[in-house]
């Protein structure tokens, strides 16, 4: 089974519909990656293949569910990334891959770039292990 990414929009003064509408974007270029699926995040312990009728969506929340095997998780940062930037200012989004969060903002200064090198790396070692 592959790794289960959380990645959250956060936009100042938005509210969940707004955030919802956000999250829909990132998702049709999520899509576009070799990754089983990108679906609304919802709260709570769900055995994978049920749906539970009270589990509510995180408004701008999506749950990505990588290939196994494959080193999709730079691709996935790499495509909220080039989001970020040709969205405007004002947002960012938290990535989440076994408790470990790093946020992103569209700016691509090295300092960050380093910084998402590292826990992209890190969490692909930790899956090839």
């Amino acid at each position: 089974m592959g790794a289960e990414v959380r990645v959250g929009v956060v936009e100042e003064g938005s509210n969940d519909a707004r955030l919802e509408e956000l999250a829909l974007l990132l998702r049709q270029e999520l899509l576009a990656l070799d990754v089983r699926a990108v679906e609304p995040y919802r709260e709570g312990d769900v055995p994978e293949g049920t749906r539970g009728p009270g589990l509510a969506a995180l408004a701008g929340v999506l749950s990505v569910s990588l290939q196994p095997g494959l080193q999709v998780l730079g691709s996935v940062v790499a495509v909220v990334r080039d989001w970020l930037r040709r969205s405007g200012s004002g947002r960012t989004v938290k990535v989440t891959i076994d408790g470990d969060t790093i946020e992103l903002s569209g700016a691509s200064d090295a300092v960050q770039q380093q910084l998402v090198d590292a826990w992209v790396r890190k969490h692909q070692t930790g899956a090839d292990a």
